[in-house]
């Protein structure tokens, strides 16, 4: 899956994977992290997701990568924010209080970007991507994160005869097989909630489980 296929579902508004209320789990499980308050909390593939003004609400500062220029712009504009828009490297840097977004790919990003981040909140990057890219995920991750303490991770379960992604299905087994090395799982909650997404429904699904995780950070080399 390459990244001309990200920007073009922003462009035609195929954004289904958006979520516009703050997303329960965050709410129910990342302060039980014990993340110190003014710490910096990395939010991968972060679209133009509330979930960031939350987590800033709660006294950390967020740092968001976005392939899109359209989610970035989006989540100022409709968040009533005035970014400072500044040059990075290989990314333009948006700047509001609190907040930082780097408009461009992921796997562009350095040990230097993230080197004041303390944790991660992944709602919808590894279930963004196909099974070939997840270990590269990972495995970026793995070069780029050193200075992580916890991720709150949140997947999705499905048959994916019934249904293609994106969002892909993740299972326990690949959590265990991505971050076993380098991390403890404990996984926080598992809930059916296809009852609760009438649009997976009308996609087929008959199961949709969701699973929030905390991964500690044992070590990332």
């Amino acid at each position: 899956m390459q990244a001309d296929f990200w920007l073009e579902r922003w462009e035609q508004n195929q954004i289904g994977f958006h979520e516009e209320e703050i997303n329960l789990y965050l709410q129910t499980f990342f302060n039980s992290l014990k993340i110190p308050q003014k710490s910096k909390i990395f939010v991968p593939l972060c679209g133009k997701s509330k979930d960031m003004l939350w987590l800033r609400s709660q006294g950390y500062e967020v740092f968001g990568v976005e392939l899109s220029p359209i989610a970035v712009s989006d989540f100022f504009s409709e968040n009533n924010l005035e970014p400072k828009i500044s040059s990075h490297g290989k990314f333009k840097c948006w700047k509001s209080k609190g907040l930082c977004i780097y408009q461009g790919d992921f796997f562009d990003l350095k040990e230097n970007d993230l080197a004041n981040c303390m944790a991660i909140y992944d709602r919808a990057s590894l279930i963004a991507l196909p099974l070939d890219m997840r270990q590269q995920y990972v495995d970026h991750l793995k070069t780029i994160a050193i200075g992580i303490s916890h991720t709150l991770l949140i997947t999705l379960e499905y048959d994916q005869n019934e249904m293609q992604g994106p969002p892909f299905s993740v299972n326990v087994n690949k959590v265990n097989q991505l971050f076993e090395e380098n991390c403890s799982i404990e996984l926080l909650l598992k809930e059916d909630v296809l009852s609760k997404n009438e649009h997976f429904i009308q996609r087929g699904l008959t199961r949709l489980i969701e699973r929030a995780y905390c991964l500690k950070h044992l070590k990332i080399s």
